[in-house]
């Protein structure tokens, strides 16, 4: 895969550092959770930001 754009990636951490504690290293509920927090109508978009924010988690928890 190619690298993500920036509002991928503005949204996502926008998204982490607002509710790091229900961010989970789980795709699916991350899923959820976009879907409530944000009013993202395509399905891509927010699988994509979804699965930016599983990789944040697990980067972190290897720290």
């Amino acid at each position: 895969m190619g690298a993500k754009p920036e509002f991928v990636r503005r949204l996502a951490l926008e998204i982490y550092n607002k509710y790091r504690d229900r961010v989970s290293r789980d795709f699916e509920e991350n899923k959820k959770l976009v879907k409530e927090v944000l009013n993202i109508p395509s399905k891509k978009v927010r699988n994509i930001v979804a699965g930016y924010l599983t990789r944040i988690k697990k980067m972190e928890s290897k720290r």
